[in-house]
């Protein structure tokens, strides 16, 4: 079983696969849990080839999307300039469980990311990057659908795991549910079976 370091993360984004990731569409949770939202500062952490960042950026957000693949954020860059979005990114090379950036944002998202610590570690590290006030939006692979794709022990969370992580002082879960989708990927229907979490920071 693959772990998921740096390599395997610039093996995952070749040329070939960032190609295909730009016909994918952005994952439908982004526009449900973000329009009540007031454009401000965000961050697409593990942004891949930046689909969210870019997606964000076009509604009024000033976005850092930051991921541990070069390969990724070159793409990312790429389709940032081909839209017109230079000056709304800004792409981090970063290793997510240890990066420790200087600032928060208003919001801060992550769809799908898989780092070597596993995903409830992750999902505490961007709960303190989030400004008072702000909102964290996880997207997850549901821990019991992990045999649709074969991940390592960790790398996936379950919606109790993940809500568990805001049941503390200083946060309010105002979204939690699971969900499951169908979408065309490399030519094959891939199911995929979701959680979602959305917190406010209140304190």
């Amino acid at each position: 079983m693959h772990t998921f370091d740096k390599n395997y993360w610039e093996k995952h984004w070749d040329p070939a696969a960032a190609a295909r990731s730009q016909r994918l569409p952005v994952n439908p949770y982004l526009a449900t849990e973000t329009a009540h939202l007031s454009p401000g500062a965000a961050l697409d952490a593990g942004c891949g080839t930046g689909a969210e960042a870019l997606w964000l950026a076009e509604r009024g957000w000033q976005v850092t999307g930051a991921d541990i693949s070069t390969s990724a954020l070159a793409a990312a860059a790429a389709r940032a300039d081909a839209a017109g979005m230079a000056e709304r990114t800004q792409w981090v090379e970063a290793d997510l469980t240890s990066w420790e950036p200087e600032r928060r944002w208003e919001l801060v998202v992550t769809s799908y990311a898989h780092p070597e610590t596993g995903q409830l570690a992750l999902y505490q590290r961007l709960a303190d990057w989030v400004a008072p006030g702000g909102t964290v939006l996880i997207v997850a692979h549901l821990h019991h659908a992990a045999h649709s794709h074969p991940h390592p022990e960790g790398a996936t969370a379950d919606q109790e795991g993940i809500t568990g992580l805001f049941s503390r002082p200083g946060w309010s879960v105002e979204t939690t549910y699971q969900n499951t989708r169908t979408l065309r990927a490399g030519g094959r229907e891939v199911h995929l079976h979701d959680v979602i979490v959305r917190a406010r920071r209140t304190s």
